[in-house]
């Protein structure tokens, strides 16, 4: 996870192995430089986050379907991929105002882009977004996500978080 503001000139990272079994996250962080300001109010914060809607079973919140969204196919712009609007069905700081990506054949999710139907918080404003996606063994997992918002009093803050897989549903995943 790598957080930056250039107003301020403050950047941080944090690298952790984290674990998702059933309604358990578990995250470890194995090393963390910069700014600690960021490091704690930003990027522990959003692990800490994740760990608390997973708790309390609300990672569902978030999923791409008909409960969450509404779908609406645009016009096709290339033989490459299709999109597809998102509507957010409520305010939500989990979901996304935008559309998603998918392989031309409308198989496989991979990117969604757009900004947050919700802000954060008072301070955040205007958050975009950008997901990106992989699939191992049938199995869609994100592998890069990269936000930049505003905030008050701070200007413009970018975050990027790159996802790597050990296994996926026990399986090991075998690196390119």
């Amino acid at each position: 996870m790598h957080a930056k503001n250039a107003r301020f000139n403050q950047e941080a990272w944090i690298e952790a192995w984290t674990e998702l079994n059933g309604t358990t996250f578990t995250y470890e962080i194995t090393s963390e430089r910069g700014s600690d300001y960021i490091r704690d109010k930003v990027l522990k914060t959003l692990l800490a986050r994740e760990q608390e809607l997973v708790v309390k079973g609300e990672a569902g919140r978030a999923e791409i379907c008909g409960a969450n969204y509404l779908f609406e196919e645009s016009e096709p712009q290339d033989d490459t991929f299709r999109y597809v609007l998102l509507k957010p069905r409520r305010k939500d700081i989990l979901l996304v105002d935008g559309r998603m990506v998918l392989n031309s054949a409308g198989t496989q999710l991979l990117r969604v882009e757009g900004t947050l139907a919700k802000n954060p918080s008072f301070w955040t404003s205007s958050v975009n977004i950008v997901r990106e996606f992989a699939h191992f063994d049938g199995v869609r997992v994100p592998v890069a996500t990269a936000t930049i918002a505003k905030l008050k009093f701070a200007g413009q803050a970018h975050m990027d978080v790159s996802y790597e897989y050990e296994s996926v549903n026990g399986r090991p995943v075998r690196s390119n």
